[in-house]
């Protein structure tokens, strides 16, 4: 029954179709966002992105879900370290599923293989789960907002980075030109993120990926959500709120 619960969207001040200029001003922001956040994380031995503590992480995602604001979550945050490594990640890997929410057992779980780029995000969605957001977009609404002011910087550089990419996808049909330009700019340590997370793709991309991604568009669609392909009601969310 909770994708039948009131939309977050009807919960916010402005309810604007999305715009392709504003999502330009924000993808330019979250950039320059996402440039100085990444020079306060660690790296591995070739220059990538690597978590160290994921404790901390987890214990920040709860700490955040306190505070998210009461007009789009009145729920009690558990407050509860239910975060699990998937057993099954190997298959993950080739499905494209990052993490899932298990309703049977309360635990968010997520792909430990996953590049370190996606783990924090991925964590703070399913989260979101666990506080009854059902729908998978306004479960990354809300994971974006357990992130984007976390002071945990691991953290904060996933939503951050999260949040670029989505409104670059968003901005490319309407202007691929805007879209290079940007990814020009990145800092060459996002670029090697971002290399790093397309190589991990291209290694698992597979028929097991076709078959998940059209089998989870029947359940979205299903259960009243967008397919996964689109993404565009995150957007919808995110350029209403931000200013």
């Amino acid at each position: 029954m909770l994708y039948f619960q009131t939309p977050v969207i009807k919960k916010l001040s402005s309810q604007k179709e999305p715009e392709i200029g504003k999502a330009k001003i924000l993808a330019l922001r979250y950039l320059e966002k996402c440039k100085a956040t990444r020079q306060s994380v660690r790296e591995d031995k070739n220059g990538i992105f690597i978590i160290t503590d994921l404790t901390s992480i987890q214990t920040e995602i709860l700490h955040q879900q306190a505070r998210l604001p009461k007009y789009i979550s009145d729920k009690s945050a558990p407050q509860i370290n239910a975060f699990k490594p998937s057993l099954f990640k190997s298959v993950m890997n080739f499905t494209g599923i990052l993490g899932y929410y298990n309703p049977f057992t309360g635990e968010a779980q997520y792909n430990a293989e996953l590049p370190h780029t996606l783990i924090p995000f991925t964590s703070a969605h399913e989260s979101s789960h666990q506080l009854g957001f059902a729908r998978e977009q306004e479960a990354n609404f809300i994971g974006y907002l357990i992130g984007v002011n976390s002071k945990n910087t691991d953290l904060r550089y996933s939503t951050e980075y999260f949040t670029l990419k989505s409104l670059l996808r968003f901005i490319v049909e309407e202007d691929p030109e805007f879209v290079k330009s940007v990814l020009k700019q990145y800092s060459p340590a996002m670029k090697r993120d971002r290399m790093y997370e397309r190589s991990f793709i291209f290694r698992h991309q597979g028929w097991l990926d076709d078959f998940f991604g059209f089998t989870n568009n029947l359940f979205l669609k299903s259960n009243q959500q967008e397919g996964a392909v689109t993404y565009s009601y995150f957007i919808d969310l995110l350029l209403n709120y931000e200013k």
